[in-house]
């Protein structure tokens, strides 16, 4: 199938590993141009480097690929690297609106200071990139933003209670989005993902090893045991239903909040 990617432009958050690096680089093998977004300048820039490698590899033209390192909880972010992003690649199609989730822990270790840290890191910085982004997406004929969140707004994880809160909300943002704004063109879908295979799954289970008192290794074994497929997914996996949702193959979806979870969400709707 031809998703329609080449010559759109694209920014991804939270690109400098896992489903966001996963997600830009989909993208770019599309066709897409790409500004991905991470805090730390050297990671982003190496995120950069291997996707361009990939791209050669593959001997495939680079669409153009740019980095904007940058922490997209500090409410000055997001508004100055959509600008920076739409400035670099003439414009702006897809937005892709990822960050690191807050920290593990149960409801009393949190006082109202961990609280507004998560609203910042895990809801606000939608709010403002998206809100950043509307004047540009709203000059393409193509115009798609994906927000991830997780599928603990449908069944909560244990021992995230900041998540389970505030990506509810996230989820509720963007489908109000989707109705509001759909008679401009403008589509809004969130992806749900279930756990994969990322350096912030592994450090989660790193933490249940801590309280359960095993190893890594075994707590990624149970969490696996929980996936109708007997395994976690791979930032690829997500990714492939990533681009598909954002390009204009998929132009007549919006509103919708995919798990992309291996059959660990158990629910019916």
């Amino acid at each position: 199938m031809n998703l329609n990617l080449k010559g759109k432009n694209a920014l991804v958050t939270g690109a400098s590993r896992g489903l966001g690096y996963a997600t830009a680089q989909g993208l770019a093998l599309e066709g897409a141009s790409v500004s991905i977004n991470g805090r730390n300048p050297a990671k982003l820039s190496a995120a950069g480097e291997a996707i361009q490698k990939t791209l050669a590899d593959q001997g495939i033209e680079d669409p153009g690929i740019y980095t904007f390192p940058g922490d997209v909880s500090d409410p000055g972010v997001p508004a100055a690297l959509v600008d920076q992003a739409a400035a670099a690649m003439g414009g702006l199609d897809i937005l892709v609106t990822n960050a690191g989730g807050p920290p593990s822990g149960k409801f009393e270790q949190f006082d109202d200071q961990a609280w507004s840290q998560a609203l910042e890191l895990t809801l606000m910085s939608h709010v403002r990139l998206i809100r950043a982004a509307l004047p540009f997406l709203r000059k393409s004929n193509a115009a798609s933003v994906l927000t991830v969140t997780s599928y603990s707004v449908k069944q909560p994880i244990p021992n995230l209670v900041l998540s389970n809160s505030i990506r509810a909300a996230t989820v509720g943002l963007t489908k109000t989005l989707a109705l509001e704004l759909g008679n401009e063109g403008i589509r809004f879908n969130s992806i749900l993902p279930a756990w994969t295979e990322t350096e912030r799954v592994y450090d989660l289970m790193q933490y249940r090893a801590s309280l359960n008192h095993t190893t890594l290794e075994e707590e990624i074994a149970r969490q696996a045991k929980d996936s109708s497929l007997g395994r976690m997914g791979t930032p690829e996996e997500f990714a492939n239903a990533a681009v598909f949702l954002v390009s204009p193959a998929a132009s007549y979806i919006t509103g919708v909040m995919l798990t992309v979870d291996g059959g660990m969400y158990k629910g019916t709707l």
